[in-house]
C-alpha cells in the first residue's frame, strides 16, 4: 500500500497543457509545466479588451476542458475588474449539428453593440464559425480575440481571410529553433528507424505507401521511393511547441542532475540515495530551476509549478490584398501593446466601438443599469451641479459656478456698477448739473445776501435747505462708487441726511406759516418760536434724529461691504454673478429712508394747511407744489423699486431709480423755490427792492378780515376767493389785493 502511494508520487513537467485546473496544489501537487497556465492567457486577454477600450464582449468556447476553462477564467478575471462585462456566453457542442454555428450567430447578433468576440476554441471550431459569419454577411461586424488554439495558424482563416481582418491573437512567446529544423530535415527512413511512428508519418507527408505491392492506378497513392525529403517535397513548418519540449526535457534533465549532485557526489550512475528516486525530492529540485531555456529564455516555476506568463500579441491583417499575421505587442505580466501599427476591418486604424452604452459627454454622470455595470444611461449636471465623478453630480460652492461642461466649478464674476454703465451715466449727469445750479444758487445768495428777495425767503432757512439739496445730489456719487467700509459708511450717513435736512427745513417754514395765521384767527399776539434762531434749532433738531437713528444702527449692526451671490442668481449658471454691495437691505433702505419720508408727508400737510394764505406770502405755494411733486416722485419709486427686487437687473435699476429720484426731488425744490429768485435777482433787479413794511399785527389782522368776508373762502383752490365785497365793487377788491402785495416778500 505504501509502495503503491509512494509510485504515485511522480513529477510530471508538461510542455503543453495550460488548463487553469491544474495549477491546483492540492490536486496536482507533481505537476509542473513550462507553459503558461490558461489564466494568464485570460488576463492578457482582459488587458487587451481594457486597453481597446471595450466594456461589452462576447464570449464562444468550444465544449471541454480547454475551452470552458479559459472562458470561465476570463469571465472571472473580468468580474474582479468590474469593467467589462458579457453579452453573451455561447458553448460549442463537441459533435454540433447542422446550422449550430449559424444560430451562434444570430446569438451574437442579438446585441449590435458587442461586437467583440472572445475565443477559447479548437482550430475547426473556429474555422466554422467564421465560414458561418461570413455566410450571415457579417464581414467586418466582428472582432475577433482569439486564444493560443488560433495564434498565428494560418487553417482556420484560408479561404475566409477578410473575414478574419483584425482578429487579435495570442500565442506563448515562442521562437523556432533552428537546430532542430536543420535535424529534422535530414531525418529518412535508414537514420530514424528508432521511432516506431515514422513511418506512417512519412507515408502521410508525402502522399505514399511503404507497403510492398504498389497503390493501385489511380487511387491517387504512389509507392514511396525513399529519396523524399523532408521540405523540399513537401511542406514544412516548425511546430509551435518545439521550444516548450525542449525546455520541458531539459528542465527535467537539470533536476536529476542537481539532486543527484546532492545525493551522490562524485559517483557515476544512481546511488543507493536515488534508487528508488523520491518523487518530493525531484520536485524540490523542479521547483528550484531557473536556467536559460533553448530560445534564451528563462526556465522556472513558482509555487503551483507554473512558468511565468510570456505572450506574444498578434493582429490578422490585409495589407495591399496579403493578408498576414502581425506582431502588435506582448503580455509579461502587463500588457505593452502598439496601437499604431494596428488595423482593423477595411484598413480603418480608429479602434472600433464595443461598448454597451455610448460614452457619456463631459458633465454627465452615468446611472447604472441593474445588473449590467456596463451599461447605463447618461444624465446632465444640471443646474450649479457639476461632475464629482462618474456617478455623482454635486453642488457647487455658494461662490462658484459650473464651467460649461459641468465637469468642474470657477468663481462666479463679481460685477457692480461701473461709472461708465448707462444705468450711472444718468444719474451722474443730473447729479453733477445739479450740484452746478446748487453752487450757482448759492453764490448768487451769497453775493445778493443783503438784498430784500434774499432777506425775504429767510436766509439762514434757505442756506440750510441748499446744503440738504447739495448733499442729495452728492448722494449719487456715494451710491455709484465701489463699495468698501468707508463707502458703505458714508452711504448710511448721507443717504437719508441730505433729504431729512432739505424735509426738515421746508417743514419748519410751513410749520411756521401756519402758526402765524392759525394764531392770527385767534389772537393777534405773535406766535413762539418764529426767530430765525428758533427755525435753525428746530431745524437742526428734527435732522439730528436722522443721525441719532444712524449711530444706533452703527453700533448695533457695522457697515462692512459683502459680495451678494443669491442677488443674480440665475436659473442659468452662466449668467450668475456675485454683486459687490454694501450691507443695507431693501427693508433697511426703507428705514433709512422712512424718516425722511415722513417729515417729507408731514410738511405736505402743512402745504395743504396752508394753501389758503396769500398767493406768493412767504413761499407758501411754491413749497406746496414742492411737496405735491416730491410725493408724486416717491410714490412712483416704491413701486419700481420692489417691483423690480426678483430683476436679474435689480443692482442696476434699483440704484439707479433711488438716486434719480432724490436727485428729482432736489431739483424739484431748487427750482420751484429758488431759481424764481435768482430770475429776478439777475434779470430784473428792477424788482428786487424794499416794500414799504406793516407789522406782523397788521398783516395777520387783515389776512384774517379778508377771509371773514366770505364763508366760502376756504372751499376755493388755495383760498384764492373773491369776497362778496369784491363782487360788487371793483375799487375794494383792489384795495384788499394792494394789502396782500405789499407784504407778499417779507418775511415774518
Amino acid at each position: 500500500m505504501l509502495s503503491s502511494c509512494f509510485c504515485l508520487q511522480i513529477p510530471q513537467v508538461s510542455y503543453a497543457s495550460t488548463a487553469p485546473e491544474l495549477s491546483d496544489n492540492t490536486r496536482y501537487d507533481f505537476f509542473s509545466r513550462v507553459v503558461p497556465p490558461d489564466t494568464y492567457q485570460a488576463q492578457a486577454m482582459v488587458d487587451i479588451v481594457k486597453a481597446m477600450g471595450w466594456n461589452y464582449v462576447s464570449t464562444v468556447a468550444s465544449e471541454g476542458n480547454y475551452g470552458e476553462s479559459g472562458i470561465e477564467a476570463f469571465v472571472q478575471k473580468t468580474r474582479e475588474d468590474g469593467v467589462v462585462c458579457i453579452s453573451q456566453t455561447v458553448k460549442i457542442p463537441r459533435e454540433p449539428k447542422q446550422g449550430e454555428f449559424d444560430k451562434i450567430i444570430r446569438r451574437l447578433n442579438e446585441n449590435s453593440n458587442a461586437r467583440v468576440v472572445i475565443l477559447f476554441a479548437n482550430e475547426d471550431d473556429i474555422r466554422r464559425l467564421l465560414s458561418a459569419a461570413k455566410m450571415a454577411n457579417q464581414t467586418g461586424h466582428f472582432i475577433w480575440v482569439g486564444s493560443d488554439s488560433w495564434g498565428s495558424k494560418i487553417s482556420p482563416v484560408e479561404h475566409q481571410e477578410e473575414m478574419a481582418e483584425g482578429a487579435v491573437t495570442i500565442l506563448p512567446k515562442r521562437q523556432s529553433i533552428r537546430g532542430f529544423d536543420r535535424y529534422f530535415i535530414s531525418r529518412t527512413l535508414e537514420n530514424n528507424r528508432r521511432n516506431i511512428w515514422f513511418a506512417e508519418f512519412w507515408e502521410n507527408n508525402f502522399n505514399c505507401t511503404l507497403s510492398r505491392r504498389a497503390a493501385k492506378k489511380g487511387s491517387g497513392h504512389k509507392k514511396c521511393t525513399n529519396q523524399e525529403r523532408i521540405g523540399k517535397d513537401s511542406h514544412y513548418e516548425q511546430e509551435g511547441k518545439v521550444q516548450f519540449v525542449v525546455d520541458a526535457v531539459y528542465a527535467m534533465a537539470h533536476a536529476l542532475h542537481n539532486m543527484h549532485q546532492e545525493l551522490c557526489p562524485g559517483k557515476v550512475g544512481l546511488c543507493a540515495r536515488m534508487d528508488p528516486i523520491n518523487g518530493t525530492h525531484l520536485l524540490k529540485n523542479i521547483r528550484q530551476l531557473n536556467f536559460a531555456g533553448i530560445a534564451g529564455n528563462p526556465v522556472l516555476f513558482n509555487e503551483n509549478g507554473d512558468a511565468p506568463g510570456r505572450y506574444e500579441i498578434y493582429q490578422y491583417q490585409i495589407r495591399n490584398k496579403t493578408a498576414e499575421y502581425k506582431i502588435i505587442g506582448h503580455w509579461t505580466d502587463q500588457l505593452h501593446l502598439n496601437l499604431r501599427s494596428m488595423q482593423w476591418p477595411g484598413g480603418v486604424r480608429q479602434i472600433p466601438a464595443s461598448t454597451c452604452s455610448p460614452p457619456c459627454k463631459p458633465g454627465e454622470r452615468k446611472k447604472t443599469v441593474k445588473g449590467i455595470p456596463c451599461c447605463w444611461h447618461c444624465d446632465r449636471c444640471n443646474g450649479y451641479q457639476y461632475l464629482a465623478d462618474t456617478y455623482t453630480c454635486k453642488m457647487c460652492r455658494f461662490d462658484l459656478r459650473p464651467n460649461v461642461n459641468h465637469t468642474g466649478c470657477v468663481p462666479i464674476p463679481i460685477v457692480k456698477l461701473e461709472w461708465s454703465s448707462p444705468w450711472a451715466v444718468i444719474p451722474v449727469l443730473i447729479a453733477v448739473v445739479g450740484i452746478m445750479a446748487t453752487l450757482f444758487v448759492v453764490v448768487t445768495f451769497i453775493r445778493y445776501n443783503d438784498t430784500p428777495i434774499v432777506k425775504a425767503s429767510g436766509r439762514e432757512l434757505s442756506y440750510v435747505l441748499l446744503t440738504g439739496i447739495f448733499l442729495c445730489y452728492a448722494t449719487t456719487f456715494l451710491m455709484i462708487s465701489t463699495p468698501d467700509v468707508g463707502i458703505c459708511s458714508f452711504r448710511r450717513i448721507f443717504l437719508g441726511l441730505g433729504m431729512s435736512i432739505s424735509y426738515a427745513a421746508l417743514l419748519t417754514k410751513t410749520n411756521r406759516i401756519y402758526r402765524i395765521f392759525e394764531q392770527g384767527s385767534m389772537s393777534v399776539s405773535a406766535p413762539r418760536f418764529i426767530s430765525p434762531a428758533s427755525q435753525l434749532v428746530i431745524t437742526f433738531t428734527l435732522a439730528s434724529v436722522q443721525l441719532l437713528g444712524v449711530c444706533v444702527w452703527f453700533i448695533m449692526d457695522p457697515s462692512k461691504a459683502l459680495i451678494d451671490y443669491e442677488d443674480q442668481k440665475t436659473t442659468n449658471p452662466l449668467l450668475a454673478r456675485g454683486v459687490l454691495k454694501c450691507d443695507i437691505s431693501d427693508l433697511s433702505l426703507i428705514c433709512l429712508l422712512g424718516y425722511s419720508m415722513l417729515l417729507m408727508v408731514t410738511c405736505t400737510i402743512y402745504a395743504i394747511k396752508t394753501r389758503g394764505v396769500p398767493e406768493t406770502f412767504n413761499e407758501a405755494k411754491p413749497i406746496g407744489f414742492t411737496m405735491y411733486t416730491t410725493c408724486i416722485i416717491w410714490l412712483a419709486f416704491i413701486p419700481i423699486f420692489f417691483g423690480t427686487s426678483q430683476s436679474t437687473e435689480k443692482m442696476y435699476i434699483q440704484t439707479t431709480t433711488l438716486t434719480i429720484s432724490v436727485s428729482l426731488s432736489a431739483s424739484v425744490s431748487l427750482g420751484l423755490l429758488y431759481m424764481p429768485k435768482v430770475y429776478v435777482i439777475l434779470l430784473h433787479p428792477e424788482q428786487n427792492v424794499p416794500k414799504r413794511t406793516r407789522s406782523l399785527k397788521a398783516v395777520v389782522t387783515a389776512t384774517t378780515m379778508s377771509n371773514k368776508f366770505n364763508s366760502k373762502a376756504g372751499l376755493r383752490p388755495n383760498g384764492e376767493a373773491k369776497t362778496e365785497l369784491c363782487e360788487s365793487s371793483e375799487s375794494q377788491c383792489l384795495s384788499t389785493k394792494q394789502t396782500y402785495i405789499s407784504y407778499s416778500n417779507h418775511a415774518i
